[in-house]
């Protein structure tokens, strides 16, 4: 569900502006993947999975192969079933017929939320509780229409993305656009 095409405009313009900005302050190559989730939310468990200490890459396996199928499955059905949008009220709704929802949507969450809180990482660990709750949020206001208000929440989080690619070597996170105090 989407407020407007204005909305979604400005809200992709800005969610991209940032993604950018995460990829440019990334310091390992191992963590552009993370880095790029603004830009490609499928990266989520895989992402987590290549950054993450080697302690925690054995419990990020099982939402990277979940992410796996939940994606083979929405690209199928973007690709192979109609889509549909509407005007309802003050909202644009998107529709895409997707067998046994309740599974995909359950390895989605799994995969994006469950890879973020596994981490290890305190930042991403955060990062995946404000998700965790913008999904509940999500799915008490809108119900039927989540993917859509998911994604305009999701875009939000995206600074928290922003604020783990800043952390100096010591994990701590520089929010948003502070000055680095690590001497270079």
């Amino acid at each position: 569900m989407c407020w407007s095409a204005t909305a979604d405009l400005t809200t992709g313009t800005a969610v991209s502006a940032v993604g950018l900005l995460c990829l440019a302050r990334t310091r390992r190559v191992r963590d552009l993947p993370l880095a790029a989730l603004p830009l490609l939310a499928v990266w989520v468990p895989w992402g987590a999975l290549l950054a993450a200490a080697p302690a925690a890459r054995r419990r990020l396996l099982g939402p990277a192969a979940v992410g796996l199928a939940t994606a083979a499955v929405l690209a199928y059905c973007l690709t192979a079933r109609p889509v549909t949008a509407e005007i309802r009220g003050h909202v644009i709704g998107y529709g895409v017929s997707v067998p046994y929802v309740p599974l995909v949507l359950a390895g989605y969450l799994f995969a994006t939320l469950g890879s973020l809180l596994l981490a290890g990482d305190r930042t991403l660990r955060v990062l995946g509780t404000v998700l965790g709750a913008g999904a509940v949020v999500c799915a008490v206001v809108w119900r039927l229409e989540f993917a859509s208000t998911w994604c305009a929440f999701a875009a939000i989080a995206s600074l928290l993305v922003l604020g783990w690619v800043r952390r100096d070597g010591g994990g701590r996170a520089h929010w948003f656009l502070a000055p680095s105090t690590k001497s270079r």
